[in-house]
């Protein structure tokens, strides 16, 4: 491959035709047949991802936004050229958008790597583009902004406000348990969603967007906008404007913002805004890109000393419009300067602290708390250990329900989805309140593509009953919109081998957050004889990306990348 430092512009990453002179002169050429001048294609290249799809309404306001960036790329001099990567959306995608994830990623970084851009900005929302994009461009290595498509505005049924996707559970539990029939419930499906835009409570799209802030990679008050406001049009003119700045200065490439002080900063936010549990994932596999690794028992720290402060659902009560109302990420930015390292670096050429400096003041506003009176005097997610869990798993203990955070029950055993799907509402299933739901082979190898499933209903005999949560575990994941008591990310998953994989029906299981433990109360010498007896690990996919993704996925405490594209830890 030929050496591509210090070329620009269209000379970068010339086609091989074994003369460099005669590859320019061809480029030259056909991007002529689209009308562009010398003076056009000797200016700075800036491209633009377009994730637009017909399956994608979350980013249906992405043409108008490529159309923002496109001017402000021109206002400041440089030559935008848009370009069409996968577009993921979270409903479309089979079987789960978590499986197309690192395609999307390795569709960006090779996108970006084959065709001449001096930067790139990466526009995306839903729900795993945002991760895929920035692991990509980490990977491809050129200087590069995010713009979030942004929030959804709010949705209204019966003169209750309603927020996709929390309500969306919510009020399909009370249907499943009969309290809204089916005539409402397709009222309601019609005003869940009533724009364009990611999911409007604090799930994974918010999270990310919020975490891509604190990390320096986009511009101040891109998380939170409204997708149909102007504002966010602004923002993305802006965005433009600040990649061609970004290619006067020389940079910085995406490893140089992604150091160690801003993954802690933006684990800081992540416990701070009760956000998805799905964002430790993705933070973990873009570390992995710039060869660094997420330390989980410095995140359980973290939560320990930092509260959560933004009141949103699914841990409080508002959305994310109210969010961006409130001051959005800049004034919580300085709500946690104690926390923080606000000389970390972002795309703009300064530091965090520009960010946290220009926060405005709201008076009256109550969705941003002070650390005095926090939401929740912890953050919003704890890491456990224990015989079922040796390499971690995952609690958002803030969306969960308090007296079942210390809990010992009988275990209740789905093999896989299909199992749970078969037998949950079965009236014969034996299953109780105080029972623990156990699901396993839901992972990265075992499902495979680690669905959200691990939101696994409650059983309809019961939730007739009224209960509304139960502690459920499970090697899967679950939509940062879900709330209960749920144990996640059980590491290693039973498809690779792990301990829950060994769990039975009427075995008993303790949980105790506040010791950070999740264990199978079974005797060692039993659970010895059960591995002996234990089946081996999932099959192996004949062919395709199917096939690659078995054999390459990394477990979930590494980011669920492929283990190929991580980069070589640092020293």
């Amino acid at each position: 491959m030929t050496d591509d430092s210090g070329r620009k512009g269209l000379r970068k990453g010339l086609t091989s035709y074994g003369d460099d002179g005669f590859s320019l002169f061809l480029r030259k050429a056909f991007i002529k047949a689209a009308g562009y001048s010398d003076d056009a294609l000797d200016r700075p290249i800036i491209g633009i991802t377009d994730t637009a799809s017909d399956f994608n309404p979350c980013h249906g306001n992405a043409p108008q936004l490529i159309e923002a960036i496109r001017r402000g790329v021109m206002l400041a001099g440089g030559l935008p050229m848009n370009f069409p990567t996968i577009s993921v959306h979270e409903s479309f995608a089979h079987p789960t958008s978590m499986f197309l994830r690192n395609l999307m990623a390795m569709d960006t970084e090779e996108m970006v790597r084959a065709q001449p851009m001096d930067a790139v900005v990466l526009v995306g929302g839903c729900d795993k583009t945002l991760p895929a994009q920035i692991m990509g461009a980490a990977s491809a290595g050129i200087p590069a902004i995010v713009v979030p498509v942004g929030p959804m505005v709010v949705g209204h049924h019966r003169g209750e406000v309603l927020g996709a996707c929390t309500d969306c559970r919510r009020l399909w539990g009370q249907h499943r348990a009969g309290r809204i029939d089916a005539a409402e419930i397709e009222v309601i499906s019609g005003r869940l969603a009533p724009s364009v835009g990611t999911c409007m409570v604090m799930g994974t799209a918010s999270t990310m967007a919020c975490m891509i802030e604190a990390l320096g990679l986009s511009i101040p008050y891109a998380a939170a906008i409204p997708a149909p406001h102007a504002e966010r049009l602004r923002c993305g003119e802006a965005s433009g404007r600040a990649a061609v700045e970004m290619v006067a200065r020389g940079g910085p490439a995406p490893a140089a913002l992604l150091t160690p002080a801003s993954f802690r900063n933006a684990m800081v936010v992540l416990q701070a805004i009760g956000g998805s549990t799905n964002g430790l994932i993705h933070l973990a596999a873009i570390a992995g890109r710039v060869g660094h690794r997420i330390d989980l028992e410095e995140f359980d720290r973290i939560g320990r000393e930092v509260p959560v402060l933004i009141d949103l659902k699914p841990s409080g009560d508002h959305y994310m419009e109210h969010f961006h109302h409130a001051g959005a990420m800049p004034r919580l930015l300085r709500e946690l300067s104690p926390f923080l390292d606000l000389d970390a670096p972002t795309v703009t050429g300064g530091t965090l602290r520009d960010y946290a400096d220009m926060a405005e003041d709201v008076p009256g506003q109550t969705v941003i708390r002070p650390r005095s009176a926090p939401l929740k005097e912890t953050g919003g997610m704890a890491v456990l250990r224990g015989n079922l869990a040796p390499g971690g798993a995952v609690i958002k203990h803030a969306a969960a329900t308090p007296a079942l955070l210390q809990h010992t029950g009988r275990a209740v055993v789905f093999e896989n989805v299909e199992d749970m799907t078969a037998r949950l509402d079965d009236p014969a299933l034996e299953v109780a309140a105080d029972d623990v739901l156990v699901l396993r082979n839901a992972g990265p190898k075992g499902a495979p593509g680690m669905p959200e499933a691990g939101y696994l209903p409650i059983p309809k005999k019961l939730a007739a009953a009224g209960v509304k949560d139960m502690v459920r575990i499970s090697d899967a994941r679950m939509s940062g919109t879900a709330f209960g008591t749920i144990v996640l990310h059980i590491t290693p998953e039973a498809a690779a081998g792990g301990p829950l994989a060994l769990v039975q029906t009427g075995d008993q299981i303790r949980l105790d957050v506040a010791a950070r433990e999740i264990t199978l109360l079974v005797p060692d010498e039993e659970l010895r004889t059960r591995a002996a007896q234990t089946g081996g690990a999932a099959p192996r996919p004949k062919r395709g990306y199917a096939r690659l993704f078995h054999d390459t996925v990394t477990q979930a405490d590494r980011g669920c990348d492929f283990d190929f594209l991580a980069a070589e830890p640092e020293d």
